[in-house]
Parts: structure tokens; sequence; C-alpha cells
């Protein structure tokens, strides 16, 4: 059980600039325990820079950033606080992947049974004393994770965890992070893989240009009004008896006989029922995760700094 309390992880009016590069830009965000996080945003958003200046890789100019109330730096252990794979890289080609973690317990100061636990755990025991340089990049990002396991922490910050992962892999490592957090730990996830994302995790934050441009569930970020498919040979009456209760209709015609309407599926059943209506097709729609990223990511023309 955790002796910190608060949120696991926090920023608060971060802040850092490369040259004339505003990387990360007052940027304050929160992460809860016991959830899976996941971390969002185009290239040069400043993930990684953030997830650099939360592992004390790199010092902000401003503002702070902790991991269990304290900054990374002021940890008397910080490998039983915060466990990170923000690359899975490093590894010598010669050693075995559990001469590679030994080599961390020993370091660390963890019994070396302990590299043992871990291979098991992400699935490479069969292969820990195969070489390193033998690996596919699947086996080195589980390799990463094992890595970041030694400690047993209470919070995993993985960057790309999914990368290299064959479909298998891609399900296994969603189970587990997700048996993780529900033992009441924390996960900070970094991926461009929207979908796999949608399936994942629990809260989002979002960056564009350094900055916070959302922060919440997936519910909450997907709370538009709601909408559905619907295809009738009698498109006109459908669209008349809709009308009758409706001040605006908003409607897309996507086909002859198919048409997006921005009303709850169920009304729509409801009314082409008391309508006699004939329908082919009437499907609730739902906005994704990867529609609401490109939405709050895409850079108007307006917002665009002069060169």
């Amino acid at each position: 059980m955790s002796v910190y309390i608060g949120p696991a992880i926090e920023a608060a009016g971060l802040n850092k600039t490369f040259g004339d590069v505003k990387a990360v830009d007052d940027l304050t965000f929160s992460v809860e325990r016991g959830t899976i996080t996941g971390f969002l945003g185009p290239n040069g958003a400043g993930k990684t820079t953030t997830l650099r200046m939360l592992l004390g890789l790199v010092a902000p100019d401003g503002g702070s950033a902790t991991i269990g109330g304290r900054r990374y730096v002021d940890l008397p252990e910080p490998g039983k606080v915060v466990g990170a794979a923000l690359e899975a890289t490093g590894f010598h080609p010669a050693r075995s992947g559990l001469s590679h973690l030994r080599v961390y317990c020993t370091v660390s100061g963890y019994p070396l049974a302990r590299a043992d636990e871990v291979l098991d755990d992400v699935g490479l025991g069969p292969a820990k004393r195969r070489a390193v340089g033998g690996y596919s990049l699947g086996m080195r990002q589980r390799l990463a994770l094992a890595a970041a396991l030694l400690g047993d922490p209470e919070v995993l910050i993985l960057d790309e965890p999914a990368n290299g992962l064959d479909p298998e892999g891609i399900v296994w490592m969603r189970r587990f992070l997700r048996r993780y957090a529900d033992s009441g730990r924390t996960v900070l996830v970094s991926s461009h893989v929207l979908t796999e994302m949608q399936q994942l995790v629990d809260q989002v934050v979002i960056l564009r240009r350094g900055r916070l441009v959302r922060q919440g569930s997936l519910a909450e970020l997907s709370s538009g009004p709601p909408w559905a498919l619907v295809k009738t040979p009698e498109v006109e009456r459908l669209l008349a008896a809709l009308g009758e209760g409706v001040a605006d209709l908003r409607v897309e015609r996507l086909a002859p006989d198919a048409l997006r309407i921005e009303l709850a599926a169920a009304h729509i059943g409801r009314v082409a029922v008391d309508a006699r209506v004939e329908l082919h097709e009437l499907t609730p729609g739902r906005d994704d995760l990867e529609q609401a990223f490109f939405e709050l990511t895409t850079e108007h023309e307006s917002e665009r700094e002069p060169a």
C-alpha cells in the first residue's frame, strides 16, 4: 500500500525551452492512482521532454514534476516508486536478458532472483539465457518492461510499449497493464497508436505544442451529441417525420439511401416505427479517441505563428 497521498504523477506549471523552441509551455496535469493514463500528442508536442523531466533526466526551466509527491531526484529508493521504459535500446547485444537484468539488480541492491521473476512475468523466461542481440524488437520491448519492474514500483512510465509486438503480444501487454492498474498502481503510457489506446486507457492527457489541450476520461472526451447511421429506401419520409419534432435537424447524406443523423438511434427508431418507415440499418454512432484527438490537435491557420 502506498504511503503517499495525492496524485501518483503531477506536473504543475512545467516549462522547458531548448534554444528558441518552447518544448513544454506552462503544462499542468495529474495522474490518479489505480489508472492507466494515455499521454498523447502529435510529434513535437512535448511528450518525451515531459517524461524526461518527470524522471529527472531533464531539468525544467520552471514549474515542478513529481511522482508520489516528490521530485524524482528526492526519492530515496526511486526504483521502488517508479519504473520507466522510454526506449527498448541500450542493451549489450552479447549479454543474455538474464545477465542484463542481474547487472541492474546488483547496482540497485535487489536480490538476483528478482531478475528471473520479472522475466517470467513478461513472458521471456524461456529466452532469458539467449543473447539480446538475437531478440526481436518485441522481445526487447518486453525486456525493457522487465527492467522497469525490478523494484516492484507503484508507478510505471512507458513510451510506445507496444512497438514491435505482434497482435498476440499487444493483447498480452494490454492485459498485463490492466492487472497492474487494477492492483492499485498507476500507468502513464505514451503512444501514437490511438486505436490501441482506446482499448487500454482510463484517462487521457493530450498535448499540442507543449501545452495541455485536454485531460479527462475517454467518456468525457467523446461526449458530443449522439448520432446514428441510417439506411432506408424511404429517406424523404423519414426526414419529414424526424423534422416534426426537431427544430434544427442535422443530416449528412452519405449515399442515396444512407444518412448520418445527429439524433439518438433510439429516437430515430421510435419515429420510424410510428411513421411506418422501413429501415434497413440503424447503427448508433460513437465519436472515438482518434476523431477527438485530431480535432484537438489539428493546428488551425489562425493559430500558426509567423515564420
